[in-house]
């Protein structure tokens, strides 16, 4: 693994469904030493999404400490500052789904400029996971537009404030910046 690129972060991977970005991120994140911590916004809403979840936490060892932050991410973020963890973010298209879902959640576009403005001031290595979603089938419906549309955005806006940006794809990192 490269040790240039392990050590510049903000550092946003990006990957289609099952690309092997989750388990990239984690390899990145453990190369430094421990404890981490791993912020996770799923909302576990079936079986389906519980058995993703189990599949992932049975990935971690002791060594890190999960917070499950749904809506206020940016909020959980900075009070991780001071701490020097390692932080892994898993994922921000869950994260941006739950806002667009979530009515009293506010207006994700504004969610998105306050994460935006603090990822270059978190004083600990950051790592965030994406997903790429806009490469298929243009959507159907007016949700699953602005979802797409919306991801596409947050994707470009956080790459533009990180140090490192590296797409997964069939498992093979790709550095793009």
């Amino acid at each position: 693994m490269n040790r240039d690129l392990q050590a510049r972060t903000p550092h946003l991977i990006l990957g289609g469904a099952r690309s092997g970005k989750s388990s990239h991120a984690e390899r990145l994140v453990t190369s430094l030493p421990p404890p981490y911590v791993y912020v996770a916004t799923a909302r576990i809403l079936d079986g389906e999404m519980a058995d993703r979840v189990r599949r992932h936490q049975d990935r971690r060892s002791s060594n890190w400490e999960t917070i499950e932050c749904p809506l206020d991410l940016t909020g959980a973020l900075k009070r991780l500052q001071g701490r020097g963890r390692p932080v892994l973010v898993d994922c921000l298209t869950l994260w941006l789904s739950n806002l667009l879902l979530d009515a009293s959640a506010g207006q994700p576009e504004a969610r998105l400029s306050g994460l935006c403005k603090f990822i270059p001031a978190a004083d600990y290595p950051l790592f965030l996971v994406s997903n790429e979603v806009g490469w298929g089938i243009v959507p159907d419906n007016p949700l699953a537009r602005r979802f797409r549309d919306l991801s596409g955005l947050a994707n470009q806006r956080i790459a533009s404030v990180s140090s490192a940006v590296t797409l997964v794809a069939a498992g093979i990192p790709i550095t793009l910046k």
